[in-house]
């Protein structure tokens, strides 16, 4: 009698023919698809559900027009850190890069080192005159010894109210200036005669950077994001139709560094507040004049250089400059992209750039910006290598000092700068 032997399952598997393993195989792929993925619930209160729930609304907002975005993302109050352009705080600067992911780069960009910089030989005056005509240079040198001579000496004002010497000099001077130049500058900047100039817009720019844990309450413990409010009110600003060209590629490299801040905004200190999220360009969105060209900033009595010299802060004023440029143009370049339809979860496929100047009325630095990213703390891509990009002078006096009739130690190099920014103008 013969007896009983197993044989093993894989002798019989690898006799059999290639079309019946072809097959298998088919019929287990298409069993793949029978049933849908597992997601977890929206109504639970895990974290995959919440972030089921955010996910789904992105991909709802990422299909609608620019309004119906801002109107979404704007919609829910919570507290928020109020970030001041102008402010106190001490080293304010560094803060403020890392909360609008901005590497700052001494000097202005390529574009406005000209000849006087390659041929020494050359001045500012020669260069001025090259670029514009010597009427035209002339015509512009005095509607600026004009309106400084306007308001310093041929007008009579008397004594001033505590901390209201700057708005009562100065602005007016300030708001003479920049309808001169624009006017004087027309047939050299054609996009200007397009241009639409404000006089004390509101700025507005609403974001979400990092996360936070709430400390106390009913949710203590819990994850939040981290959200800011920038509420900025230049003393002028020009905006115009099409866009500034880019002052550098959108992904070339940046050789600055962005700080890091590893303590938490209550510190520096900022504090939270709970309004209306606003986002605004200073104009409304349907506005032709829909892209920033210059904004012009006053500085205020209480951060005047000659009363910080008396406080022993005089290396402040450096700091202060370079805070209020990073602010208000992080604020005015973001609203710009989100009335586009660019936000965090969707970034910007271009760069947007503007330009600042910050005077109180003798002392002028000038300031240029390009954002090239919103996604500061977005789900999608989390590790975003783009970065902000901010250049800026250090202080320059346009004169010395006012006599009956004229203006005393003039520095053409401060002329210069204020008509390289306005003969910016768009790629045709």
């Amino acid at each position: 009698m013969a007896a009983y032997s197993r044989l093993p399952l894989q002798l019989f598997l690898s006799t059999q023919s290639s079309r019946v393993i072809s097959s298998r195989k088919a019929e287990t792929a298409t069993a793949k698809h029978l049933y849908p993925p597992v997601l977890p619930s929206r109504t639970a209160k895990s974290k995959s559900a919440k972030r089921r729930v955010l996910l789904e609304f992105f991909d709802q907002l990422r299909g609608a027009d620019p309004q119906e975005k801002i109107r979404a993302l704007t919609r829910i109050q919570r507290m928020k850190y109020v970030i001041y352009p102008q402010t106190f705080a001490l080293g304010a600067d560094k803060w403020y890069q890392c909360y609008t992911k901005t590497a700052y780069l001494s000097g202005l960009p390529e574009k406005f080192k000209t000849s006087a910089e390659v041929n020494t030989d050359l001045g500012p005056v020669e260069e001025l005159q090259s670029v514009l005509g010597e009427c035209a240079y002339s015509e512009i040198r005095s509607t600026v010894c004009n309106a400084l001579l306007q308001e310093n000496w041929y007008m009579k004002k008397g004594r001033t109210f505590l901390y209201r010497e700057q708005e009562k000099f100065v602005a007016p001077f300030l708001a003479n200036l920049v309808s001169g130049l624009v006017n004087s500058l027309v047939n050299k900047n054609p996009v200007l005669r397009q241009s639409s100039l404000d006089f004390d817009p509101q700025v507005n720019f609403y974001w979400v950077n990092g996360e936070r844990m709430i400390p106390r309450g009913h949710r203590s413990g819990r994850i939040e994001p981290r959200r800011f409010q920038i509420d900025d009110k230049p003393h002028s600003q020009i905006r115009i139709p099409q866009q500034l060209p880019e002052f550098m590629p959108l992904e070339a490299e940046i050789p600055a560094e962005v700080p890091l801040i590893h303590l938490a905004p209550d510190y520096l200190p900022l504090f939270r507040r709970q309004y209306d999220n606003n986002i605004s360009t200073g104009a409304k969105l349907k506005d032709p004049c829909q892209y920033g060209h210059t904004q012009f900033h006053l500085v205020p009595d209480k951060f005047h250089i000659d009363r910080l010299t008396k406080k022993n802060l005089a290396d402040h004023s450096e700091v202060f400059q370079r805070a209020n440029a990073i602010a208000s143009l992080f604020a005015w370049t973001g609203a710009q992209a989100m009335y586009q339809g660019f936000w965090s979860e969707q970034d910007v496929s271009r760069p947007f750039t503007s330009q600042a100047v910050i005077t109180d009325g003798k002392r002028f630095s000038f300031f240029c910006y390009q954002l090239n990213t919103l996604a500061l703390s977005s789900l999608n891509n989390p590790d975003n290598p783009r970065k902000n990009v901010c250049w800026g002078t250090p202080t320059m006096c346009l004169y010395e000092r006012l006599t009956d009739t004229d203006v005393l130690g003039w520095d053409d190099a401060v002329l210069k700068h204020l008509v390289q920014f306005l003969l910016n103008r768009p790629v045709s």
